[in-house]
């Protein structure tokens, strides 16, 4: 009875062994040959629309996911008789509108803000200690918080060029008992044929292919 016990002791011993080695090997080569963070958002070019002059606002109909074009006059400004016409500087979706049709507004107010959400893209803080294995051109996958169910493809576009505490609002300073800080580096990626469910300001997971 005692032999069964030990034996079954080592059995189990071994097992464990193994477990270990294979865990082990598994985080191993995951470190070896991936980067990845979970400080990454789903991001886009954003740009305000604003108003040109101050005046009654006219034919203003914009709303919410109302997609406008580069140029396009989308309104206008009765400025003291004088028609001043609305136009928006860039192409894409209308994600946040902030006037009403006959309204009285000042010039340089922001009317609506809208972002291109036709080239969506992921930005990533990486560890300073990671930024040595990555290259423009790596492959990424993706995982946004908004569409569980997918993985996205996408690709190393940019790497940053300065640590985020270089913008920080608060400058540093020295009281004499220095900590080491891991420092983070934004990296541009970007994401392929992303879902209708990813939007900016999403939270995402980012997986890095040395």
């Amino acid at each position: 009875m005692r032999k069964n016990r030990l034996l079954i002791a080592n059995i189990l011993g071994v097992f464990v062994i193994i477990a270990l080695i294979a865990a082990g090997a598994y985080f191993y080569y995951q470190n070896e040959n991936f980067v990845k963070t979970d400080d990454a958002k789903v991001s886009a070019e954003m740009f305000q629309i604003v108003a040109p002059a101050s005046g009654m606002l006219k034919d203003w109909d914009i709303k919410e996911g109302n997609a406008v074009t580069k140029g396009d006059a989308i309104g206008t400004i009765d400025e003291a008789g004088q028609t001043v016409s609305i136009k928006s500087t860039m192409g894409g979706t209308i994600i946040k509108s902030g006037a009403g049709n006959e309204q009285l507004v000042q010039g340089g107010q922001v009317l609506a803000q809208a972002a291109d959400l036709k080239h969506l893209y992921i930005t990533a803080n990486i560890k300073e200690t990671d930024l040595k294995d990555i290259e423009k051109g790596d492959s990424v996958d993706i995982n946004v918080d908004g569409d569980t169910d997918v993985t996205f493809e996408g690709k190393v576009e940019e790497i940053g060029y300065a640590t985020k505490s270089v913008f920080s609002a608060l400058p540093e300073s020295n009281t004499g008992n220095f900590t080491k800080v891991t420092q983070k580096v934004s990296v541009k990626i970007s994401i392929l044929n992303p879902s209708a469910k990813v939007l900016p300001g999403m939270n995402a997971k980012i997986k890095i292919s040395l």
